[in-house]
């Protein structure tokens, strides 16, 4: 809490958002005057927060997850991840807490406490993961009405995109002032972005962030999420992560490039030696999320819009095939000198929880270590037409069951954490199949 303090102190600031990631990987929190902060030193907030849905509604079983007194947990804010909110009328600092039990044990149920643990089984083998995600994103027209679809956001010409615009340059100028105020928002809070392109697409786009430790960049990804959302309403648009925002175009990913360096030498143990491209341990890691994906999928794509996604003609993997240098493939080995070799991991969509999809990519590849698992022969042309492969679920009901049935997850994540998630993802989906759609009334209203 000094470093806290002298943070407050040397910028002045009138106002501190004590956040936490929720379950859906939402910002919540309290808003404190700086003394009232540092006299609660972090403070107390209710657990049941954390099993929250995305519709403000709670898990049918959360009473069998957490105390039916709705108990508060205690929060530990983390210093390293104190920032200005540059977008606030008035100087205000934003810091992200650890939550802890009662009796001082991180909580089951905190996303972060979860990536921290198997952060800590790789420490134990003597290895750090290093990540690096990529983040797409569409710019859409203001939307007030959920009954009108969605558009995309019109640029300095006064006109929308229409075509694909892939890598273009003059299609991201169109929204140079929206992009330069996001820069700014970046530099102020020290967020590791690195590239910025135009993706597939209309007004889509993807964020590059470098590479480094998976905790602090789940905390940056969480933070660009807001960042960019602010950044957009102040230019009269709205930014959206979600997975399929829009029927004719292209899904948005959250792809996690992904290796491992030994504590000791500081070397890529993914890197092959005398003479071969990859290690054995960069293929035990791989078969690991080739065996593991399809139970994680759920984590990857956690709402039920997320399995709109994975169609194959639209970019997006529908299967567990690995190919080197393939984007068609869910399993990537990208083209990269030995020091940079790497595994991306193509599932996550760009509206997963950061601190849950690096979690469970790296639990499976964990898991392939531990259980030294050879991956299949890499695809070498479409992955969704060469062969046959085992298929990712298209639905969250079938994602979910598969989390459900497979034990070496649910320990590593533990058993009260996937409950908790299991019940969370399960109330979304029926309040979601309750609604019935414009197709079914078009179809099926005069014809079945």
């Amino acid at each position: 809490m000094e470093a806290v303090a002298r943070f407050l102190k040397e910028n002045a600031i009138s106002e501190v958002e004590s956040t936490l990631p929720d379950m859906t990987g939402n910002a919540r929190g309290k808003f404190y005057p700086p003394k009232k902060f540092l006299d609660e030193k972090g403070g107390r907030i209710p657990e049941t927060l954390l099993v929250q849905t995305v519709t403000g509604d709670w898990a049918a079983n959360h009473f069998d997850i957490v105390d039916a007194a709705d108990k508060d947990m205690i929060l530990h804010p983390d210093p390293d991840t104190l920032r200005i909110v540059p977008w606030a009328n008035e100087p205000t600092a934003q810091v992200i807490n650890d939550c802890y039990t009662t009796d001082g044990k991180l909580h089951p149920l905190s996303c972060r406490s979860i990536l921290r643990y198997v952060l800590s089984l790789f420490e134990k083998e003597g290895l750090k993961p290093v990540i690096a995600p990529e983040v797409e994103f569409y710019l859409v027209q203001k939307n007030i009405d959920p009954d009108y679809h969605l558009k995309p956001a019109i640029g300095r010409s006064g006109r929308r995109e229409t075509a694909r615009q892939s890598y273009s340059i003059d299609a991201v100028n169109e929204f140079d002032p929206l992009v330069d105020t996001l820069y700014d928002y970046c530099e102020a809070q020290g967020l590791d972005v690195d590239t910025l392109i135009h993706e597939t697409g209309a007004a889509q786009m993807e964020i590059n962030f470098l590479h480094g430790d998976p905790l602090k960049l789940a905390d940056q990804v969480f933070i660009f999420k807001r960042t960019l959302r602010e950044a957009a309403m102040k230019h009269g648009a709205y930014a959206t992560f979600m997975a399929k925002p829009m029927e004719e175009e292209p899904g948005s990913s959250m792809h996690i490039h992904q290796s491992l360096i030994d504590i000791k030498t500081g070397e890529n143990i993914f890197a092959g030696k005398d003479g071969e491209k990859f290690s054995p341990e960069f293929y035990h890691y791989l078969g690991g999320l080739q065996k593991y994906t399809p139970n994680a999928i759920s984590f990857y794509a956690p709402n039920v819009n997320s399995y709109r996604r994975f169609t194959p003609d639209m970019s997006a993997p529908v299967n567990t095939k690995w190919g080197i240098d393939n984007r068609t493939t869910g399993l990537r080995a990208p083209e990269a000198p030995p020091v940079a070799t790497r595994i991306e991991n193509r599932f996550p969509g760009a509206d997963c929880n950061p601190y849950l999809a690096i979690a469970a990519s790296l639990a499976c590849g964990y898991l392939g270590l531990k259980g030294k698992i050879q991956p299949t022969k890499p695809t070498t042309d479409a992955a969704a037409e060469e062969g046959d492969q085992v298929e990712v679920a298209r639905t969250l009901e079938e994602g979910l069951r598969l989390l459900e049935d497979c034990p070496e997850l649910k320990e590593i994540f533990g058993n009260q954490f996937v409950d908790a998630y299991i019940g969370v993802k399960r109330a979304e989906f029926e309040t979601f199949n309750k609604v019935i759609s414009s197709w079914e009334r078009e179809y099926l209203l005069l014809t079945v």
